[in-house]
C-alpha cells in the first residue's frame, strides 16, 4: 500500500467511525448525491440517496466477489456516467470462479435487503428476467462455458449465493466506504475496507 493510498484508508475509516450509528442513505457523501441529480441520474435528492446506496452494495458486491475468487481489480465507484452507476474498474483473473463476480452486484443488492429468490421457481422466473443491465448478465452467462454449471444457470446462481452471503459482512463494510469517500478507492484499499475473508 503507497502513502496516499494509507492516508485515503485512514480517511475513510475515520469518517466511517464517526458515522458508525447512520444508515447507509445517512452516510451518502454530498459528491455522490449532487453527481446523480445534477447529471439527470436522479429527479430530486432523495432518489439519488438512494441509487447511491444500491449502486454502492452492487459494486461492492463484484469487488468482494473479486476478492473472494483471487481476482485483481485497479479501483472502485459509483461516479455515474454514461451507460454505469458505478463500476469496478479492470478486474483480471477470477478463473472458472469469473462467473460469481458478475453475479456479485445483482447478489449483493439482494443481500441487502435479504430479498434473494429462493425457491427453484423464483430463481428460474429471476434468471430469465435478467438481461440487461450493463453486461452483468451477459458476463455471469458466458462465464459458465466450460464449467460445471455450464447447463445449469440456476445452479451457478445458488453458488454465487452461497459463496457471498457469508461474506455480506465484507460487502456492506466496502459499500459504506464507497459511499462515504467522494472519490474512487484503489484495490488495496478497497481490500482493507471489507477485511479479511473467511477461509
Amino acid at each position: 500500500m503507497t502513502p496516499g493510498e494509507r492516508r485515503t484508508l485512514e480517511a475513510v475509516r475515520a469518517e466511517l467511525a464517526r458515522l458508525a450509528r447512520y444508515d447507509d442513505e445517512s452516510l451518502v457523501h454530498d459528491v455522490w448525491i449532487r453527481q446523480r441529480y445534477e447529471g439527470g441520474f436522479a429527479g430530486t435528492y432523495a432518489p439519488a440517496r438512494a441509487e447511491a446506496v444500491t449502486t454502492a452494495w452492487h459494486e461492492a458486491g463484484h469487488a468482494v466477489a473479486a476478492l473472494a475468487t483471487r481476482a485483481r481489480f485497479s479501483s472502485a465507484s459509483i461516479r455515474a456516467g454514461g451507460r454505469s452507476y458505478g463500476r469496478v474498474h479492470s478486474i483480471k483473473g477470477g478463473g472458472a470462479d469469473g462467473f460469481v463476480i458478475a453475479a456479485g452486484g445483482r447478489v449483493a443488492e439482494g443481500l441487502r435487503g435479504w430479498t434473494l429468490p429462493s425457491s427453484d421457481a423464483e430463481v428460474r422466473s429471476w434468471l430469465a428476467s435478467w438481461r440487461a443491465d450493463g453486461g452483468d448478465a451477459r458476463r455471469f452467462r458466458a462465464g459458465l462455458a466450460g464449467t460445471r454449471f455450464a447447463a445449469d444457470e440456476a445452479g451457478a446462481w445458488r453458488h454465487c449465493v452461497a459463496t457471498l452471503t457469508p461474506l455480506r459482512p465484507q460487502i456492506r463494510s466496502l459499500a459504506r466506504g464507497l459511499l462515504v469517500w467522494p472519490r474512487y478507492l484503489p484495490y488495496t484499499v478497497a481490500a482493507a475496507l471489507a477485511g479479511p475473508l473467511p477461509s
